[in-house]
């Protein structure tokens, strides 16, 4: 590996005309790396691809109807220069020093091709955090055992939650020629189901400090109701192909993937109930209950959808 990472930054936009000038201030911003970013607006209609050939000449800005983030990520990755990729979505932040110590770690291990940081969420539709919250986020990460998360052979982990979020990803690119990229027929999960693929065949190396902010808005807190459990679609899908060990013997303890599962569904009726809709709540209610029998959530979901549905 060479001492200067060169790596191409995959940025999916849509209508993020508020954000992304603060997100690519904080990419633009890491030291110690050779970066091409490329942007993929995805059909926006809010002049964010506009804004950024304006305001960002050294950004590459691609355009595509509205398909989704699979494929606009699958879009840059295609035109990406680099054999190493790095990726945030357009209205979430970098920390400095990000990629420097990413690359750092991925050198020390270099049979590793992917690596991931810590993250924090962050409520906010402000722009830019603010610095009072910034700075007390900066001594909390240097307390490490509070940002722990899996490392190296994580299959067997990533079956029972998705550990791994994409906005602090640094990968290899030849792991996309081996597994395939995003998949767009999944508008939700993508990226879940592609750490599981890719941890068949690489270690995946977790670096213990908030590296990336995910932004969570006020207003994403209301959200339309979910046509499909997305949870259990990627890991049911995951478990048919490859089961529950991974290639090094690691295995998942089948109860508590079930268990997981079980609290996806109770969750998805639960949202199903919220959004009017008992019938469906009580299909969900009793898939969970089904996958997972002693898992209480599952059996108070279906009290609750025949009492409505009765109600009726």
């Amino acid at each position: 590996m060479s001492s200067l990472a060169q790596l191409s930054v995959i940025i999916p936009c849509y209508n993020a005309r508020p954000y992304i000038a603060a997100t690519l201030r904080s990419v633009l911003a890491q030291e110690g790396v050779a970066l091409e970013v490329v942007l993929v607006d995805d059909g926006s209609t809010d002049g964010s691809a506009e804004f950024v050939q304006q305001a960002f000449p050294q950004v590459r800005v691609l355009r595509q109807a509205n398909a989704g983030v699979a494929a606009a990520r699958n879009r840059g990755i295609a035109a990406a220069s680099h054999d190493w990729l790095a990726f945030v979505d357009a209205d979430d932040l970098w920390l400095p020093g990000k990629l420097a110590a990413q690359w750092a770690q991925l050198q020390s291990m270099p049979q590793a091709r992917l690596a991931y940081t810590a993250w924090a969420v962050w409520q906010s539709d402000q722009a830019e955090p603010d610095p009072g919250w910034l700075s007390e986020l900066q001594l909390q990460a240097e307390q490490p055992a509070r940002w722990g998360g899996p490392s190296g052979d994580v299959y067997a982990d990533l079956l029972l939650d998705c550990c791994v979020w994409t906005g602090t990803v640094v990968m290899a690119r030849s792991l996309l020629d081996e597994v395939g990229g995003f998949d767009p027929a999944l508008r939700v999960g993508e990226d879940y189901d592609l750490w599981l693929r890719i941890s068949r065949i690489t270690p995946i190396l977790h670096l213990p400090r908030p590296f990336a902010l995910y932004r969570q808005s006020p207003a994403s807190l209301t959200r339309a109701v979910p046509k499909l459990n997305h949870k259990a679609l990627v890991v049911d899908r995951a478990i048919l192909r490859f089961g529950y060990r991974s290639p090094l013997g690691r295995s998942a303890p089948q109860a508590a993937v079930a268990r997981g599962l079980a609290r996806s569904w109770a969750d998805f009726a639960g949202a199903q109930l919220m959004g009017g809709n008992p019938g469906a709540a009580r299909a969900a209610a009793i898939t969970a209950i089904r996958t997972f029998p002693r898992q209480s959530l599952g059996w108070k979901v279906l009290a609750k959808a025949a009492w409505r549905g009765w109600m009726r």
